[in-house]
């Protein structure tokens, strides 16, 4: 009798082992669609676990190695708000702002004048090479350290003027939750931004999990040199790079050496990125945030001046690009309250 007691109380616990750990029961949050939790469940949320999960298993022809594994983001209006002016325009502004009382005449310059006046269709039309324009008048000569320190007192102060948030509480909740799906699966994250590289060097660590060294921007030259018996790297005027559009592809080349397995961009200005990834002989993902959600965000796309999407949203479905729409796919964009939200 005893010996049957204990063949019955072993037989509950290996069936109570079975229930708590078999796919039925595991917890939504130890799954990998759970780990987008602010991805609506669908085609597009499928479609992004799927390839994670196929390019990760040993077992399938379409595996991708660790080392292979590298995913590139833009930064504005992909995993950030960049309306309704990129927020190192607005940075830019606010330097301008000092630097014009010191040397009146940078005033004079029709940048910088759109600056002061708070011309957001000016500054945006102008782009990468308008705001490394504007970095070369405010702060050229200035070491990176001092660039480095300002940027960081600045992003953590300044707010979206709809939002009333930090720019830093307006990323994008699912890019968040996507980017450490990734690392978590041994993936590689870059930036790849047409935005100031130094810019984003200073919050990337911080806000993405990106670490300095990981991203890829536009850039200015920079110089060494020795101030008091001090060295310092020092920012010039001249734009050394810019890594917009047909640059971008160049951009990671340079600095990657790789070619990515996965693109996510939301504008035109990350189109080659997108066919440079899709041109790659192992298996790839494409995809385009596109910015429908006026009430949580705003909807924008072939007539707007901050990040337009026209050829890359008419070219999408015949290359293959995954449009993903904010207003269906996203259950949260920001996450928390933020405006109208």
């Amino acid at each position: 009798m005893r010996l049957k007691i204990v063949n019955i109380g072993a037989f509950l616990a290996t069936l109570l082992c079975i229930t708590l750990f078999s796919p039925a029961f595991a917890r939504e949050g130890d799954s990998p669609q759970g780990s987008l939790t602010s991805w609506r469940n669908g085609a597009i949320k499928e479609t992004i676990v799927d390839f994670v999960e196929t390019v990760c298993d040993r077992d399938n022809p379409a595996f991708v190695p660790e080392e292979e594994r590298i995913a590139v983001f833009d930064n504005d209006g992909t995993l950030w708000c960049e309306k309704p002016v990129y927020p190192q325009f607005v940075f830019c502004r606010d330097q301008l702002r000092e630097a014009a009382e010191k040397k009146p005449g940078l005033k004079e310059d029709s940048l910088v004048k759109a600056a002061l006046d708070g011309d957001f269709k000016t500054l945006a039309s102008s782009g990468a090479k308008g705001i490394l324009h504007l970095i070369g008048l405010s702060r050229s000569e200035s070491s990176l350290s001092d660039y480095d320190t300002d940027v960081d007192r600045w992003i953590r102060s300044a707010r979206h003027p709809r939002f009333s948030r930090l720019y830093t509480d307006c990323t994008y909740k699912p890019m968040l939750e996507l980017l450490s799906y990734l690392e978590s699966k041994a993936f590689k994250t870059y930036i790849v931004s047409g935005g100031g590289r130094d810019f984003m060097r200073v919050f990337a660590q911080r806000v993405y999990g990106i670490a300095p060294e990981k991203v890829v921007g536009s850039s200015s030259h920079l110089k060494y040199r020795e101030k008091d018996g001090v060295p310092e790297i020092v920012k010039k005027s001249d734009i050394a790079f810019l890594n917009d559009g047909a640059g971008k592809p160049v951009g990671i080349q340079s600095v990657i050496g790789r070619r990515p397995i996965l693109a996510f961009g939301n504008s035109d200005g990350d189109f080659e990125m997108l066919k440079w990834t899709a041109a790659g002989k192992q298996k790839h993902l494409c995809l385009l945030v596109h910015h429908t959600d006026g009430e949580r965000e705003y909807a924008y796309d072939r007539d707007s001046p901050v990040g337009k999407l026209d050829r890359a949203l008419t070219e999408a479905g015949e290359r293959g690009f995954i449009v993903v729409d904010m207003k269906r796919d996203w259950l949260e964009v920001f996450g928390g309250d933020a405006g109208e939200q």
